[in-house]
């Protein structure tokens, strides 16, 4: 799948994050969970809690020099029903690392609808970051993955996921993709591993919902 061709389906992308969270974005640009913890020379034993365990609750950091900055929770997920739901023999402390190295796109306005609309999130002011998809994915190629499944979520039925859940963005045309995947897949995140430091260069719009 080309930078064009993806832009084609979905010409924006969408960030959600903290509502205070742009004078960091501006300088530092979005960054993994894991690239957080390099950043701001996190602990051996609190890299371990961050990242290899379901966060319940936000986790805020101090720096001397960086400041201060919060990890978000991931609530909708639980370590239980990822035993469930996890292929290729992967353990839940595996995928939250997989997850905890990549920054996330929602592709379209209903999953991010349906995340600003999340009964756990009522009340609550996030940033929503438009991103241009064409700008972005032909910078970043060889960093991005599409992902067919809300892969930080095991509310409900949770899809079953594995390595091959992140597909390189340039591995597959995208009908071989739906073809390999199943036709009635289709793309529902967009990442990007360890992050985009460049981010701002991207963002066609920003706003508080």
């Amino acid at each position: 799948m080309s930078p064009e061709e993806l832009a084609h389906i979905y010409p924006t992308l969408f960030h959600v994050t903290e509502p205070d969270a742009w004078p960091k974005i501006q300088k530092h640009g979005l960054l993994s969970t894991l690239a957080i913890l390099d950043l701001f020379e996190v602990d051996h034993a609190t890299r371990v809690a961050v990242t290899e365990q379901c966060r319940p609750t936000q986790i805020p950091l101090k720096h001397p020099q960086h400041g201060s900055i919060v990890i978000n929770d991931n609530k909708p997920m639980s370590e239980q029903a990822l035993l469930k739901c996890l292929d290729d023999g992967l353990a839940p402390k595996d995928w939250l690392r997989m997850l905890n190295s990549r920054v996330f796109f929602w592709c379209s306005d209903e999953g991010l609808s349906r995340l600003l609309g999340a009964k756990m999130n009522k009340g609550r002011k996030r940033l929503v970051l438009v991103i241009d998809t064409l700008s972005f994915s032909k910078e970043h190629t060889d960093y991005i993955e599409i992902c067919p499944i809300n892969s930080g979520s095991t509310i409900r039925k949770p899809a079953r996921r594995g390595l091959k859940t992140f597909t390189p963005l340039g591995a597959l045309p995208y009908k071989d993709w739906q073809k390999k995947r199943g036709r009635r897949d289709k793309i529902l995140e967009v990442t990007c591993l360890r992050g985009v430091p460049d981010i701002c260069n991207f963002v066609r719009d920003r706003y508080i919902a």
